[in-house]
C-alpha cells in the first residue's frame, strides 16, 4: 500500500535536527456547543477512552450524548475560558516556550521543541509533520502525564504510530512512558504546597490529592494508573511530612454508572465537610497544567459540594503551570531521555564538505 504523506525533500548537507513534542489531552477550539461536540466526538470514539464494544457504544455516544454534553459541557468551559484561549493550551505553549529556552541555557542545541494535543488542535499527526519538515530525523514524545494510563499514554503512542503508518521516511521515535515519581517532579509539587502553606498562614486539616478517575476494571486488567497515583500521592505525603490521618488520595471526574477508582473526590469531600471540617487544600497532582477539570469540577463544583455540606474554608493548590521548579524538572526529564538523540554539532565547513561529496556522487539536492 503506497504511503499518503509526502516526505519533505531531502537536502544533502543541511545539519538534522532532534525534535521534542510535548503533548497533553486537549480541548475544544471554542466554549460553545458545536466546538465542544466535535472535540467530544474525538475523544469519545477512541477505543483506549471508552472500552465498551463499539456496537454498544456507537448509539449511545451519537444518539444520547453527543446530543445533551456539549451545551452542558460548553457552558462550564465558559466559566474558566481565558481571552487567550483554553487554559489547558495556554499552559502548554507556555510550557513549550520555557522548554526551549531552558534548553538553549543548559547548552542544549539543534533541538526543536513543539506542542500537540491528542484531541483538537494543533493535532499530533500536524505536530509531528512540522517537526520533520524542520529537519528533524529524530522525535522524543513527552506525554505531559505524569502517570501511565493507557487511556492518555498509550493513547498518544496510538497517535503517533497511526502518524507513521503513513510515512515512508520515518525518524527515530522515542517515548517518555511516566514520571509519577521523578524526584523534581515530586519536589515541585512539595514546593507549590509549601508556598501555598506560606499564603495560608499554616496547613489545613486535611490536604486532598485528587488524580483524574478511571473505570475500576482498568486495574483488574493491568493498567498500573492507581498504583502509581498512590505512589504520587505517598512521595508527595512523606516530602511533606504529612501523617496518614492528615491527607487523601482521591479520584474525580467519575462517567457514566459503573463503578470507577475510589474513593471519589466530590464524595470524600462531602464527607469531610459533614465532619465540619475547619480547612481543606485540594490539588490535582496528575494534571501539570490547569484545566476545566481542575478550575471548574475541582475549584467550583467541589468546592460547593464541601461548604454545603457543612465545611469550613476551601482552598485550591494551582497546577505546577509554568512554575521554574517545574520546568527545570521537565527539563531534566527531557535532557534524560534524549540520551543518544542529540548529535555533536557540525560546522559550516563539514556541512559545505557533505554536499559537495553527495553532488559528486550523483545527488540532485
Amino acid at each position: 500500500m503506497p504511503r499518503h504523506r509526502p516526505s519533505p525533500p531531502y537536502l544533502h548537507g543541511n545539519a538534522r535536527k532532534t525534535g521534542v513534542l510535548l503533548t497533553n489531552l486537549g480541548s475544544p477550539d471554542a466554549p460553545d456547543a458545536g466546538a465542544v461536540r466535535r472535540y467530544l466526538k474525538q475523544f469519545l470514539s477512541d477505543t483506549r477512552v471508552v472500552e465498551i464494544p463499539r456496537l454498544l457504544w456507537w448509539p449511545i455516544l451519537n444518539g444520547v450524548i453527543l446530543n445533551v454534553r456539549p451545551g452542558k459541557s460548553a457552558a462550564k468551559y465558559q466559566t474558566i475560558w481565558t481571552p487567550e484561549g483554553s487554559p489547558l493550551k495556554v499552559h502548554t505553549e507556555r510550557q513549550v516556550k520555557l522548554l526551549r529556552g531552558f534548553l538553549h541555557q543548559r547548552g542544549v542545541t539543534g533541538v526543536e521543541v513543539i506542542g500537540a494535543m491528542r484531541y483538537g488542535n494543533p493535532a499530533i499527526p500536524a505536530a509531528l509533520d512540522e517537526l520533520v519538515a524542520k529537519g528533524c530525523d529524530r522525535i522524543l514524545v513527552l506525554p505531559l502525564y505524569p502517570q501511565y494510563a493507557a487511556s492518555t499514554t498509550a493513547s498518544t503512542f496510538d497517535a503517533v504510530a497511526d502518524w507513521s503508518a503513513d510515512v515512508r521516511n520515518l525518524p527515530g521515535l522515542n517515548f517518555v512512558r511516566n514520571f509519577h515519581d521523578h524526584p523534581g517532579y515530586i519536589a515541585a509539587l512539595e514546593a507549590s504546597v509549601r508556598e501555598h502553606w506560606v499564603r495560608e498562614i499554616g496547613p489545613p486539616d486535611v490536604l486532598v490529592m485528587s488524580f483524574h478517575g478511571l473505570p475500576g476494571r482498568t486495574l483488574e486488567l493491568g493498567d498500573p494508573y492507581h498504583c502509581e497515583c498512590l505512589k504520587t500521592g505517598r512521595l508527595l505525603a512523606e516530602a511533606l511530612g504529612l501523617e496518614p490521618e492528615q491527607y487523601r488520595v482521591t479520584f474525580q471526574s467519575r462517567f457514566g454508572k459503573a463503578e470507577w477508582l475510589q474513593p471519589y473526590t466530590a464524595s470524600t469531600l462531602i464527607e469531610l465537610g459533614r465532619a465540619k471540617t475547619g480547612r481543606v487544600d485540594v490539588m490535582c497532582p496528575g494534571f501539570v497544567s490547569d484545566c476545566l477539570e481542575t478550575l471548574e469540577e475541582i475549584g467550583m463544583e467541589v468546592r460547593e459540594d464541601f461548604l454545603n455540606a457543612g465545611g469550613g474554608r476551601f482552598t485550591y493548590i494551582p497546577c505546577l503551570n509554568e512554575r521554574d521548579d517545574w520546568i527545570n524538572a521537565l527539563t531534566d526529564i527531557v535532557q534524560a531521555n534524549l540520551g543518544g538523540m542529540l548529535r555533536a554539532p557540525q560546522s559550516v565547513s563539514e556541512l559545505v564538505a557533505s554536499r559537495a561529496a553527495a553532488l559528486e556522487h550523483g545527488a540532485t539536492q
